[in-house]
């Protein structure tokens, strides 16, 4: 495929792809480790596997990184399951979790691979949610300081680039459907002094970084999903803004200027909302400063003028791969998404829009100036393996092409893009759908119903990207 403007990427750019611990590891009662939050929730999926086997990255990690190294990965991007580290509240450390992660590591400095290392996606222990009531009580802040000091003590000799929280934001903005929430009813205030809590948090990770690991570099990890105005009615514009600020600009602003922005702070006084912020916190907070943001960037929303009048609908998710099955919220006298009639969508009716990658890294490099990684992009579809014994996924090479392009672009704007790690490396256990929704570069050969035999098999689109990374970018073909 030929483009009007062939995109350079810069030498010593990061190539890989991305995983989370609870979503492709597995051996959930092996190691030392014990129950997490997320586990539970996930055996809530009717239909869908749970995640304890998942893609058994724990007993197959030396046979994925083999396969990342053939493919030309300069980079590996990967989380720390929490209940590995500390399994109880005795606050010994579990040598058996350690010395995973340490094997992990060594595999990829061997291979050459980067590891880039986020410290909490979702896998928070039972333990420590029945302890501390989960992130509702400030007594898991200093259970996450030591989690996180543990790590950068242990790996930080081998681990440069490290990640915080991975989409804090996603988080409170779904805290129902990823275990956050304790109470539905009384979210709406409840998220603001969990949010607060888990910023805290943030600043701990990013102040012991800076502290113990040499050269250590970390930043956040949020959840973005660009949105444009459905029209030029000014109107939708600010309803446009006023998405943005809500579901992903407040964090960001919070993460690089240390500190709540103004449109957050009128907002919790007209809803009388008290978010807890007590003597001390905001100077834990402005001594955190980032070195980059990593984004997690799939599709794009598009929001219109929304009344005050307008009865408000809740934001329901696509959970059955059935296209039409996604409800877009309506929030009174802020916003309303729409369907944008200019992006196809998937079948989960996620809009696939290329163009909102080169968008992204547009507005938040203008906004932050900050080095950017791109941790989570991806295509999720219902595969199976072909009669020639293959699997062959164009629409995701298609995906893969015009986000990468767009990627490329963007550099040559002016951005300082760093790294590009989609999701995933291999077929692994999506949040909502089980291994039913297939990102994988490689094929596991698993499914929701029985567990098979685990065979890795690379898909076309892993053959199309090894290519296009060991060209840095030139080959497209």
């Amino acid at each position: 495929m030929k483009y009007k403007q062939e995109p350079i990427f810069p030498k010593g750019f990061m190539w890989g792809a991305s995983s989370s611990a609870w979503q492709v590891e597995g051996g959930v009662n092996e190691g030392g480790r014990t129950p997490a939050i997320i586990d539970l929730n996930s055996r809530k999926k009717a239909g869908y596997a749970d995640n304890s086997i998942a893609a058994d990255h724990y007993h197959h990690y030396k046979e994925d990184v083999k396969l990342m190294a053939e493919a030309g990965f300069s980079s590996y991007r990967f989380s720390i399951a929490w209940p590995r580290i500390y399994p109880d509240d005795s606050g010994k450390v579990n040598q058996e979790g350690i010395n995973f992660y340490s094997s992990l590591i060594n595999e990829l400095v061997a291979h050459d691979i980067e590891p880039i290392v986020t410290l909490y996606h979702y896998d928070m222990p039972v333990w420590v949610d029945e302890k501390y009531n989960g992130w509702y009580d400030r007594g898991i802040i200093e259970a996450f300081d030591q989690f996180v000091r543990t790590c950068f003590v242990e790996f930080g000799d081998r681990v440069k680039y490290w990640h915080s929280i991975n989409e804090q934001n996603m988080q409170i903005c779904y805290g129902d459907w990823l275990g956050i929430s304790k109470n539905v009813e009384t979210w709406f205030v409840d998220k603001w002094k969990v949010n607060h809590i888990m910023n805290l948090c943030h600043a701990k990770a990013v102040i012991a970084c800076h502290e113990l690991v040499e050269g250590g570099k970390i930043g956040p990890v949020p959840g973005y999903v660009p949105i444009y105005p459905y029209s030029c009615d000014p109107n939708d514009q600010i309803a446009a803004m006023n998405a943005e600020e809500m579901t992903e600009k407040m964090w960001n602003d919070l993460y690089v200027h240390r500190k709540y922005n103004t449109f957050i702070r009128r907002y919790w006084e007209e809803n009388n909302i008290d978010p807890d912020i007590r003597v001390g916190d905001m100077e834990l907070i402005e001594k955190a400063k980032i070195d980059f943001i990593s984004l997690n960037c799939y599709r794009s929303n598009t929001a219109k003028y929304c009344a005050e009048d307008t009865e408000e609908v809740p934001y329901q998710l696509n959970k059955s791969g059935v296209k039409g099955n996604l409800t877009f919220p309506k929030v009174p006298g802020m916003y309303q998404l729409v369907v944008n009639p200019y992006v196809e969508t998937n079948d989960w009716d996620w809009e696939i829009d290329p163009v909102a990658m080169r968008y992204m890294l547009r507005y938040v490099w203008n906004h932050y100036q900050l080095p950017m990684m791109i941790t989570e992009n991806g295509y999720g579809a219902h595969e199976s393996v072909s009669e020639d014994g293959k699997v062959h996924d164009p629409e995701r090479i298609k995906f893969l092409r015009d986000q990468i392009y767009q990627v490329g672009l963007a550099i040559m704007d002016g951005c300082e893009v760093i790294s590009y790690n989609p999701w995933s490396f291999t077929d692994l256990l999506s949040t909502g759908n089980g291994m039913s929704k297939r990102y994988g570069l490689v094929y596991i050969n698993t499914t929701d119903k029985d567990v098979l035999d685990l065979k890795r098999i690379p898909k076309d689109s892993y053959d199309w990207y090894s290519k296009l990374i060991k060209s840095n970018g030139k080959r497209w073909e």
